[in-house]
């Protein structure tokens, strides 16, 4: 579990709070439009999760950086998601920037985050929502919350 951080930003320490106060395995999670204030701020690195067919076929966030959770159209488990993690964002590559996981709803981004956790990379925090947003009473995404609908910057290729 991370430590606060001095002078940390106001959502990121509140998250880390409600994380402590619910036992969660990993930093804590934020809403995307704290996730995107705190990244254009520069205080904040986002990494979509999600799998290279999911980020090209779905959309994007413009200068989030990617490490894919599962990969394939089966979702395979990566096993080496913390070490890609960490060379591209961890101390190794100079970041002393908590590092933001987002993938479709918020699911699979926990459990990276709890991954990421438990190989050493404590300040690590999930997105809530995801990019797609959660399921509604039709099973379609999109219609009530995730990155997505809150109109957040996204690209598609």
């Amino acid at each position: 579990m991370s430590t606060p951080v001095l002078d940390e930003p106001l959502p990121l320490a509140q998250a880390r709070e409600a994380a402590q106060s619910s036992s969660l395995p990993f930093a804590g999670s934020l809403s995307p439009r704290d996730a995107w204030a705190l990244v254009q701020a520069g205080r904040a690195v986002l990494v979509d999760v999600r799998s290279t067919e999911e980020r090209h076929f779905v959309g994007r966030v413009p200068g989030s950086l990617h490490v894919a959770w599962a990969t394939g159209t089966s979702l395979n488990r990566n096993p080496r998601f913390a070490k890609e993690l960490d060379a591209k964002v961890g101390a190794k590559s100079g970041n002393e920037l908590p590092v933001l996981l987002l993938c479709r709803s918020g699911k699979r981004s926990a459990l990276a985050a709890e991954a990421a956790a438990k190989a050493g990379l404590a300040n690590v925090f999930n997105v809530l929502e995801g990019f797609e947003g959660d399921t509604d009473e039709h099973q379609q995404r999109g219609h009530f919350n995730g990155w997505r609908f809150h109109g957040l910057p996204w690209t598609q290729d």
